[in-house]
């Protein structure tokens, strides 16, 4: 017998020892788009996993996914299989009750790996008609058959003559809708421009495009957007399309069939800072905003503003949910978000209308919103090129709820939302913006307006939470309180069960109703993908993929630490009642601790300077403070910094198949020694004690 068959016949085994338990009134359920059907609202109507019997919760199979980076995937099953996509974007189909590999493809984009903001994540793939589709790291939009894994088609959704083409990224889930498959981009802080783009799902034949910002005045794009855009226009100044203006689609992208419209969660501008995008004037359309556009077409049918004149990367790129709520005694196809800027919006999803917003979150930028309107009421001190002064305030860039997406509970009415208290000094970059490095306009060690000592005060009160919220009163109804903020997308079930994962390496269930932790497991590294659930044969499954990445871990320094060591093995993890199967002992690799120098550099100078060139080409990887949360190198510890190695890997692009680009035509050795002056003083500040 081979061993995929023993393992596959072991599967089976398993599977009909568990039916035997509780498979009376549960019939077969996929989990077949990314947010499991047209309503996206990550909620399961399977119940033989309930709140009585979860604690009999246990490990079916895992499955480790050969690569390291952030896992943020959202798994699809369809016919058995388990679809997903793992960092560098490689694609695994997967037995889903047995955890046998069934085929992967692998788009070879390590070489593009160093692109974007935050690292090479993928949110997952779009199952549909026998065919996998996948957006690579490098722009490319794939179709698999679902079958073999082999290409069917593949297009270039970049322009390839745009300058800054090879800053554009795709992390995002393409989203199928009808015959079509649409896809977004990534990279507003590198120069892009943001657009969705429909391709024929059967050949890979472009059907339309739409614009989120208007390009070079006089410059027809020849899209869906063209009137959207003229309309766009007259809310920009200056000369904008050079910085690219920004506005990537990079996450959610909805579908009301019944309605015939796609939505589209729009991101921030280039660069953040609005009098150096736009000379400080107009709205920008269509940054931070929610666009709904005929799914057909692509032609403009309304948008709502989160964040007008946004100033602060506070995209409106966070899931977005459809639902039918009773509000003020009358039945609204709403649809509802959580975006960055930490307020929660309901609005009528045939309209646009304004409907309601609350933050549900710490929120300093502004005071509330207009109730007619939405528009906020912002603070005094919130635009901080105008102040001339740094403004610390809450949400920070990376928002009162990001990427991680949370889910709606039609037993419940409520809302589960992966949250997060975190603030940061905004203050202007006093230097010219690098158009095509990785610059915001804002400085990013805060215009100097704190001490280490008042910073790693700071930095102890930032949280994280999982929050119950009602949409309908606009009010929290539960909170738990995690260990530290940036935790795992939201599952919720018709058990009366939800479940997330966090940083301190763990997925939990919670009762729905109060917030209650009725189980949890050790899934030996953070989990902040999302779970998700399906049926087979009688047997509820819960499945998630753990592995500590992206974003939060990358930038967030201290904070990203909070949680203790969150780096461990990539997998995926099934779960069912009754399981048995156990994970192997890990032990996390303890980092080095000992300063690099003997003693602090000199010349504050280089330092000051330092600080600047590794939070504009640096920080993104290596961490806030020069201080890794362990998914790269922690500069402080790194004998390569003081030694003439450090130039042949920035310069030289010794490390480049690693991920670790050449920096020689963005940096001189002069600016890499100053670099290399600041890495140091925060060496010895930090590990010279220890």
């Amino acid at each position: 017998m081979t061993s995929a068959l023993g393992k596959a016949l072991g599967g089976l085994v398993l599977a009909l020892a568990l039916a035997s338990c509780d498979s009376s009134q549960t019939a077969d359920a996929e989990w077949s788009m990314h947010g499991l059907d047209e309503m996206a609202q990550r909620f399961a109507d399977i119940e033989q996993i309930d709140t009585s019997n979860v604690e009999r919760l246990g490990l079916v199979f895992s499955h480790d996914l050969g690569t390291d980076r952030g896992q943020e995937a959202t798994p699809i099953m369809v016919g058995g299989v388990l679809y997903l996509v793992s960092a560098y974007d490689v694609v695994q189909a997967v037995d889903a009750t047995s955890g046998e590999l069934l085929w992967e493809y692998d788009p070879q984009v390590r070489a593009a790996s160093a692109r974007g903001c935050c690292g090479p994540v993928s949110r997952g793939v779009a199952v549909d008609d026998g065919k996998v589709f996948v957006g690579a790291l490098d722009g490319r939009l794939i179709a698999l058959d679902a079958q073999s894994g082999t290409p069917v088609w593949e297009v270039q959704t970049i322009d390839q003559s745009d300058p800054l083409a090879e800053n554009y990224t795709i992390t995002g889930a393409p989203r199928v809708v009808g015959d079509l498959v649409l896809i977004g981009n990534g990279g507003a802080e590198f120069g892009a421009r943001g657009f969705v783009t429909a391709y024929h799902a059967d050949s890979g034949e472009q059907a339309w495009r739409f614009y989120t910002v208007p390009g070079e005045p006089g410059v027809p794009d020849n899209a869906a957007s063209d009137s959207a855009m003229d309309m766009a226009a007259d809310t920009w100044a200056g000369e904008w399309w050079k910085y690219g203006g920004g506005g990537t689609a990079w996450d959610a992208i909805e579908y009301d069939p019944e309605l015939g419209l796609v939505y589209i969660g729009v991101g921030n501008g280039s660069p953040w800072n609005h009098q150096m995008r736009s000379d400080g004037k107009g709205d920008n359309l269509f940054l931070s905003s929610i666009v709904a556009v005929d799914a057909k077409t692509g032609e403009y049918r309304w948008h709502f503003q989160t964040t007008p004149a946004e100033s602060w990367d506070y995209t409106a790129t966070q899931n977005i949910i459809l639902a039918d709520l009773e509000i003020d005694g009358k039945l609204r196809k709403v649809l509802m978000q959580a975006p960055k800027n930490g307020f929660f919006y309901v609005l009528d999803r045939e309209t646009g209308e304004f409907i309601s917003g609350k933050p549900f979150v710490n929120v300093t930028w502004a005071t509330g919103l207009d109730p007619k309107t939405g528009r906020p009421i912002e603070a005094p001190s919130a635009r901080y090129y105008r102040t001339g002064e740094p403004s610390f305030q809450f949400p920070s860039s990376g928002g009162g709820h990001n990427w991680p997406p949370m889910a709606f509970s039609p037993d419940t009415g409520l809302v589960y939302i992966p949250a997060q208290d975190v603030g940061m000094p905004y203050a202007a970059a006093d230097e010219e913006q690098v158009i095509g490095a990785y610059t915001s306009g804002v400085a990013m060690d805060g215009g100097g307006a704190m001490t280490k000592e008042q910073r790693d005060e700071l930095y102890a009160r930032m949280k994280g939470y999982l929050i119950a919220w009602d949409p309908v009163k606009q009010e929290q109804v539960w909170r738990v309180n995690q260990v530290a903020p940036f935790n795992g997308g939201v599952l919720a079930t018709a058990g009366g069960l939800v479940f997330a994962g966090n940083t301190a390496r763990e997925l939990v269930a919670y009762d729905a109703a109060n917030g209650e932790e009725l189980w949890s497991f050790d899934a030996q590294t953070a989990v902040i993908a999302p779970p998700i659930s399906y049926a087979i044969d009688g047997v509820q499954y819960i499945a998630v993929l753990s592995g500590w990445g992206g974003g939060w871990p990358l930038t967030g320094g201290v904070m990203a630490l909070q949680a203790g060591k969150s780096v461990g093995p990539n997998r995926l993890l099934v779960f069912a009642l009754d399981g048995e199967q156990t994970l192997p002992a890990f032990t996390p690799p303890e980092a080095p601790r000992r300063a690099i120098v003997s003693a602090r550099p000199e010349d504050e100078a280089a330092i000051a300077r330092g600080n600047k060139l590794y939070a504009r080409y640096c920080l993104r990887c290596h961490g806030t403070g020069v201080v890794s949360a362990g998914a790269y190198p922690d500069l402080r510890a790194s004998g390569v910094v003081p030694s003439e190695a450090f130039s042949a890997v920035v310069l030289g692009g010794a490390l480049a198949p690693n991920g670790m680009p050449s920096f020689a035509d963005k940096l001189t050795s002069g600016q890499l020694n100053d670099i290399r002056s600041f890495i140091e003083a925060r060496s010895f500040e930090d590990l010279a004690q220890e």
